[in-house]
């Protein structure tokens, strides 16, 4: 276990570090400026003087499009209303990407330099077409008889999605141990292809696994590092502005309270070995000390799919959840497991994924066998977008969640899609002394 943590800190100190690398490289356009006569001097700082918290430009991606579905290009930055909790804001940063090309960049102005405070100068971007893919391999919970399934699977987003002058990294949780950072190579991606291996735990698995109070402990650990490792590969996106960062998750989902019934059913028969019960494990009085525990399984998953979406959000990266398990049939035959309870756990780990995908801007790609159909609908919304920014007119720090609304009311019979809200990054924790 130990192991496994060490291994996700050390993974995200090296997208960190790569991401920041990759950004420095594509900002170094023009040299710096070099005053030949040095500034003035700046009069001491007053110490009344009241320190003010920077505010971050809010950002968010939209497409558009007209009742044929096609996009619209020809749109200018006058032409989009932006509200936030219903109160319209200036929009001060204003990107059309089409074709996977940039235009019509409008970026905020540099804030003012404080007295006493000596920063660089500013360097422009020269490099910002493309787009910035992460693909997360979700090992943890991916069925290792499903193992060619997704390699097929991959070998289609390496040629099917990924295009040249696209930046992209590709992170596992479990024992593939992939581990690419951002980079341009697509040939990377074949390597992380041959890596890839399921390691799921069977439905067998999940019903002879030892109960804690809060139900099998192995499977929460399992969702736990998957929801820690995506979630420090999200912080580390929001450095990158002004680019569609899409984040390719794969994986079956999650349930944590799968086969509630054939797990109480086997932890009463362990149980009635003891008592010396019924044949089937039950009696009229049921300890109640044996019953399987973690009744709050469905609160838990929320509250961590929840946390996950909010830092997407904030990121504004768009979470496309891929379930390669595709049409899902019946269990295996050597499986022991009852087809209603079956169905329900197939539907709940759905329905994790398109929770992920829903509250982020993203696509659910689940219940269907035909992945290039939604391959190209992912690569055609990460093709054709604007991006567009705010800095916000709340001060108030208690209001965390806020509402994004976007309109154009200079046309009519448009289509918008855009995210729907996020929320105040929450403040850092003191060092304790």
């Amino acid at each position: 276990m130990q192991s496994v943590l060490r291994r996700r800190m050390l993974l995200s100190a090296m997208f960190s570090l790569a991401l920041l690398t990759a950004v420095t490289i594509t900002a170094q356009g023009t040299p710096p400026q070099n005053p030949q006569n040095p500034p003035p001097a700046q009069p001491p700082a007053r110490s009344d003087q009241v320190i003010r918290r920077a505010i971050d430009v809010v950002t968010t991606d939209v497409v558009v499009r007209d009742n044929a579905g096609q996009f619209v290009a020809d749109l200018k930055k006058e032409d989009f209303d932006v509200y936030e909790d219903g109160v319209k804001q200036e929009v001060v940063s204003f990107v059309l990407t089409h074709g996977g090309r940039t235009y019509n960049q409008i970026v905020p102005a540099a804030p003012k330099q404080r007295e006493g405070i000596i920063l660089p100068p500013a360097r422009p971007t020269n490099d910002a077409a493309g787009r910035i893919f992460i693909i997360f391999v979700d090992d943890l919970h991916l069925d290792f008889r499903n193992t060619g399934r997704i390699r097929d699977l991959f070998k289609k987003i390496s040629t099917e999605l990924v295009h040249e002058g696209d930046m992209f990294s590709v992170v596992s949780t479990g024992p593939s141990s992939i581990e690419i950072p951002l980079n341009y190579d697509r040939r990377r991606l074949d390597e992380a292809m041959k890596k890839i291996a399921g390691n799921a735990l069977k439905p067998q698995e999940l019903l002879e696994a030892p109960e804690g109070a809060d139900g099998p402990a192995e499977l929460k650990y399992r969702a736990h590092v998957a929801f820690s490792t995506a979630y420090d590969m999200l912080k580390g996106l929001e450095q990158v502005h002004n680019r569609r960062k899409a984040f390719i998750y794969i994986s079956n989902g999650y349930d944590f309270n799968p086969f509630a019934d054939s797990r109480q059913k086997a932890v009463n028969e362990r149980f009635a070995r003891l008592t010396q019960t019924g044949e089937d494990g039950t009696s009229g009085d049921v300890n109640p000390f044996s019953q399987v525990g973690n009744r709050f399984a469905e609160a838990d998953l929320v509250a961590e799919l929840a946390e996950l979406t909010r830092q997407a959000n904030r990121a504004n990266a768009s979470l496309y959840t891929i379930d390669p398990r595709g049409l899902v049939g019946g269990p295996d035959l050597d499986e022991k497991i009852d087809m209603v309870e079956w169905q329900k756990y197939i539907t709940a780990t759905q329905n994790s994924l398109r929770t992920l995908a829903d509250l982020t801007g993203g696509i659910a790609v689940v219940s269907t066998n035909d992945f290039s159909k939604a391959l190209k609908r992912i690569d055609a919304e990460t093709s054709d977008y604007y991006i567009v920014g705010y800095y916000s007119s709340n001060p108030d720090p208690l209001k965390k969640r806020r509402k994004i609304e976007v309109k154009i009311s200079s046309r009519k019979g448009l289509n918008l899609f855009h995210r729907s809200e996020y929320r105040l990054r929450p403040p850092d924790k003191p060092i304790g002394r």
